[in-house]
């Protein structure tokens, strides 16, 4: 057997596009759909942040989306070596898109770990000492059980990854995400349902909440105010659609060669839209209920300090509805961790000709020692640094704002330079339409790769340097 065949049964492929489609929209809905999605939606004016993501959904995301598949599946190429078969004097990209995930990998599961510790708490009955003030900084100070969580989540991801594209993601795929999708459903409607009797506020319900999250508000709206919301949105699909990781090439490069790829694309558009929307329903009305305005905060804090305290207050049912909560957390934070893991156990396979079974023990390894640091950063590598975007964080706000806010836009700003105006447009159309497919939208896809998208970026780039800033 030759050095390729042996090389294309390692990589493996997807047996159909339905198992191509959940798998990449596994990756795409992840905990910044959850738990930053629906405060920023809060922030923002209601529906006028949804109907600005919607229509940037439309036109960004779905540029990026189908330039990262069609390179991966016009190369069959992993993401490392993607771009060398585009153009070998830009195959340095391939290497940023090969070290961002390997940066994301360690502190996503670190983070994953936190969710499995939560689930576990409430699936055993211990919802209302989760809801305890300090229960999530005194965890997550620990210097023994954060490890302990961050290796079962990482083994779990480890062992899919190990059981190939087709036995392993695929398969997953196919039963966590309707899984998922069930799990939201019914948190999403039972949230609608809930009502509390506030003596400030009177009886506030769930319906309550539903109109602050979907009914536009122009209060104090101003253009600079418009442009911040823009910006949020922009900032907010970027990081959740899993581009300029390396995900979306490597699963491009496993698609089947007649699935209709456009098709695709906008499938996952509209899934990962719908279940960002889906997460603002299942949490606003019920923190709105319980806690009012105020209680709406974005990142960790939302989701392990404040709907504890929303759910200890719902009586006997807060256990049950903690635990599908974080069972849907868990398994929207699986699929897209264990995409990460993909990007570089593919790059590894096509790289330096590992096999799967190696490059996954290697690359898991590796994410394991650096895991652990980042759970000692909250204890014995304990520090503060201010970052230039304003915030103040430890070693794993510095690898998140590395690895999002950095290398993130410089790699996709280089991909659109180069799908853009060295290789051209038609590279990514002509592979997207291979089978004959319209793409209606190819005069956008071109106006958007070469003009609206990487001056887009690019701002994005410049306001996470502290360099632009919109902020009131």
């Amino acid at each position: 057997m030759q050095k390729k065949d042996v090389v294309k049964e390692e990589r493996g492929s997807f047996r159909g596009t339905i198992g191509f489609v959940l798998a990449a929209a596994g990756s795409a809905v992840g905990l910044g759909n959850i738990w930053r999605f629906p405060y920023l939606a809060a922030r923002d004016g209601g529906g006028l942040f949804l109907v600005v993501y919607i229509v940037l959904a439309l036109t960004f995301g779905f540029t990026l989306l189908i330039t990262e598949i069609s390179i991966g599946r016009k190369t069959k190429q992993s993401p490392l070596t993607a771009y060398m078969h585009i153009s070998r004097e830009w195959k340095w990209i391939g290497y940023f898109q090969c070290l961002v995930p390997f940066l994301i990998l360690p502190y996503y599961c670190a983070i994953g770990g936190w969710v499995l510790k939560y689930f576990t708490a409430f699936l055993t009955g211990h919802g209302d000492d989760a809801a305890e003030d300090g229960y999530f900084g005194d965890f997550i100070t620990g210097r023994t059980a954060p490890g302990i969580y961050m290796f079962i989540f990482l083994a779990i991801c480890a062992v899919i990854i190990y059981m190939g594209v087709s036995g392993g993601i695929e398969k997953s795929s196919r039963i966590m995400m309707p899984v998922l999708v069930v799990l939201v459903i019914v948190v999403a409607v039972f949230s609608l349902t809930i009502k509390n009797d506030d003596p400030a506020r009177g009886v506030v319900t769930g319906i309550d909440g539903l109109k602050v999250y979907v009914i536009p508000s122009l209060k104090g709206i101003t253009l600079k105010r418009f442009l911040l919301i823009v910006m949020d949105a922009l900032g907010q699909l970027f990081f959740s659609i899993s581009v300029a990781m390396g995900i979306m090439i490597a699963y491009g490069s496993y698609m089947p060669d007649d699935s209709n790829l456009v098709k695709s694309v906008n499938q996952i558009e509209i899934f990962d839209t719908v279940i960002a929307f889906l997460a603002g329903v299942m949490i606003i009305p019920a923190v709105y209920v319980f806690m009012g305005p105020e209680g709406m905060n974005g990142g960790p804090s939302l989701m392990f300090v404040s709907l504890p305290k929303v759910f200890a207050q719902m009586g006997v049912l807060g256990n049950a509805v903690g635990t599908a909560f974080f069972a849907m957390v868990l398994f929207a934070a699986v699929t897209s961790a264990m995409s990460i893991l993909e990007a570089v156990v593919s790059s590894l396979i096509d790289g330096f000709g590992m096999s799967r079974k190696k490059a996954t023990v290697i690359e898991s390894l590796i994410a394991l020692v650096i895991g652990l640091v980042v759970c000692f950063g909250y204890n014995i590598f304990y520090f503060k640094v201010d970052l230039p975007n304003g915030t103040t964080g430890q070693i794993l706000d510095i690898l998140d704002y590395l690895t999002n806010n950095l290398l993130m836009p410089f790699t996709c700003i280089a991909t659109c330079i180069l799908i853009g105006w060295v290789v051209k447009p038609d590279t990514v159309i002509k592979e997207a339409t291979r089978n004959g497919e319209h793409l209606g939208r190819k005069w956008l896809y071109i106006v958007m790769i070469k003009f609206i998208a990487p001056a887009f970026l690019l701002v994005l780039l410049l306001m996470s340097m502290g360099i632009i800033k919109l902020a009131d």
